[in-house]
């Protein structure tokens, strides 16, 4: 057969397999077993229920601060403060507070988050509960109400303002900073936007550093106090989450298993539905 004979019976094959009507391809093969899934034993059902239990809106109370919260609104009036605490605690509730007490004397304050999420809620948060003319906010991306008394903004931004503030001689606009997520200090890539914040912010300004999850607390407020000519108060609040946290998983039949068993190992149930099956292929053949 000539050469271009040969390639057009390759195109007339492929035209077979894809082009001509008259092909007609089979039903198309499952790609993998379906998981099939038994129901919920009497035991795996009182599981879920006790996973469940006392979910929903608490009961309405008058707010009571705790003591290490009125402890850290007592020494921020003469020192810069460390709260560690663990999250759902009410460390912000110490900022709120000391917030509005500054603004009442209309002085001004940085709030500072690692993230941009982070501070556009606290922005919300804040210009709900002190006004919206009172609270400024500066990221990346949004620079609204930059002469509020009230600015909040990532730390990246202030740390910039501190250097800005070096360069030309000029004091940074602000009476007290407030550092949330302090243990960002820690970060490989990021930490030391944290350090140099704490070191360029001048003695007169107090900062009070919010964390959950620092290490070594006693370690980091040495340095501070190093770098920094100032006394630093740790306020500690140890102990577990005053919110629980609970952790199930939801299977493809909308089944609920709690994820960890009464020894608080992963529930063998979850492990086994979440282990790959070992399947075998077949090639497709034409």
């Amino acid at each position: 057969m000539p050469r271009n004979d040969r390639g057009r019976g390759r195109k007339d094959q492929r035209r077979n397999r894809s082009g001509d009507r008259s092909y007609k391809r089979g039903p198309r093969r499952e790609s993998s077993d379906k998981t099939v899934e038994s129901r919920q034993t009497a035991s795996q059902l009182r599981a879920v229920e006790e996973l469940l239990s006392g979910i929903g809106v608490p009961t309405q109370r008058p707010f009571v601060p705790d003591d290490f919260q009125l402890e850290a609104l007592e020494a921020i009036e003469h020192f810069d403060v460390l709260v560690t605490a663990p999250t759902g605690s009410g460390k912000t509730w110490i900022a709120r507070e000391e917030i509005r007490r500054l603004l009442a004397k209309g002085q001004q304050i940085w709030y500072t988050t690692p993230l941009k999420a982070l501070t556009n809620s606290k922005y919300i948060e804040f210009s709900k509960e002190f006004g919206p003319e009172n609270v400024g906010i500066l990221t990346g991306d949004r620079k609204e109400n930059a002469d509020a008394p009230l600015i909040v903004g990532t730390t990246e931004i202030y740390r910039n303002q501190l250097f800005d503030s070096l360069r030309t001689g000029e004091d940074v606009r602000t009476d007290f900073v407030i550092l949330d997520e302090a243990h960002y200090l820690s970060d490989d890539d990021r930490g030391h936007v944290w350090e140099e914040a704490i070191i360029l912010t001048p003695p007169r300004i107090r900062i009070l550093l919010l964390s959950a999850t620092v290490g070594h607390a006693d370690v980091f407020a040495k340095w501070i106090e190093e770098v920094r000519g100032t006394k630093v108060r740790v306020i500690d609040r140890a102990g577990s989450r005053p919110v629980e946290l609970r952790a199930a998983y939801l299977s493809s039949n909308l089944q609920l298993y709690p994820l960890f068993d009464e020894d608080g190992k992963l529930n063998k149930i979850v492990d086994d539905m979440s282990r790959p099956e070992q399947r075998s292929y077949r090639r497709r053949k034409y």
